[in-house]
């Protein structure tokens, strides 16, 4: 009974340790923002959870125009075996082209220079991992438990891919934060250690981003 007990204890952990976590934890923040003490938790215009604050004093008519920095990273990324360092550029444009797509046409006017009515969306991709999909429930069984492990030690396992980002949106006049958020995206699982990391695995999540930020906020839009 006791050994039943811990196997299903040890099932449990294994199916825990296994669920990734929908927001960016605290260990995670990179720095890019200068504050995250009044983040909160919330959800994004398509429903997903994200950490965000919002400045009491925000009032969107007072932005006509909107101006959208080129994304950072923040910390400079290094490029590994999966991810490599021309796949973070092209992340890094496509992020900053899809969400000049979406505020194309809104209620804010697109601007190439800030002006003292302008709000600036600032962002940083802060990174993007590539790690060893966690085991299913159907998985949590003995047999099923060696196989598994054999499988990540193979390097034939799935992998996970998560993008972290950290957003700002100043007051061009007075450089004051109106709002901040931070949230983590997962994109398309890679089938094995040997796949490369594309675009096209993170495109949706950088899309979803794009839309999110549009239809947040009918400054935004």
């Amino acid at each position: 009974m006791r050994s039943l007990s811990l196997a299903a204890s040890l099932s449990a952990a294994l199916l825990l340790s296994g669920c990734a976590s929908q927001t960016t934890p605290p260990q995670q923040f990179s720095g890019y923002l200068t504050d995250y003490s009044q983040l909160q938790p919330a959800r994004s215009a398509s429903g997903t959870p994200v950490l965000r604050w919002i400045s009491p004093d925000f009032q969107a008519e007072r932005y006509p125009s909107l101006y959208i920095e080129k994304p950072s990273f923040y910390p400079e990324p290094t490029p590994s075996e999966q991810v490599s360092a021309q796949t973070l550029e092209q992340v890094r444009d496509y992020l900053h082209q899809a969400l000049m797509r979406e505020m194309q046409g809104g209620q804010m006017k697109l601007v190439d220079t800030p002006n003292r009515d302008s709000l600036v969306l600032r962002s940083a991709i802060t990174g993007v991992t590539v790690s060893t999909e966690g085991l299913k429930a159907y998985e949590v069984i003995p047999v099923a438990l060696l196989i598994a492990a054999a499988s990540t030690a193979a390097g034939t396992r799935d992998r996970n891919t998560d993008i972290y980002i950290e957003l700002e949106a100043v007051d061009a006049r007075t450089s004051e934060p109106v709002l901040r958020v931070v949230r983590k995206g997962h994109g398309l699982a890679l089938e094995n250690s040997a796949t490369q990391l594309g675009l096209n695995d993170l495109k949706p999540v950088l899309d979803s981003w794009a839309r999110d930020a549009r239809d947040f906020h009918p400054a935004l839009q």
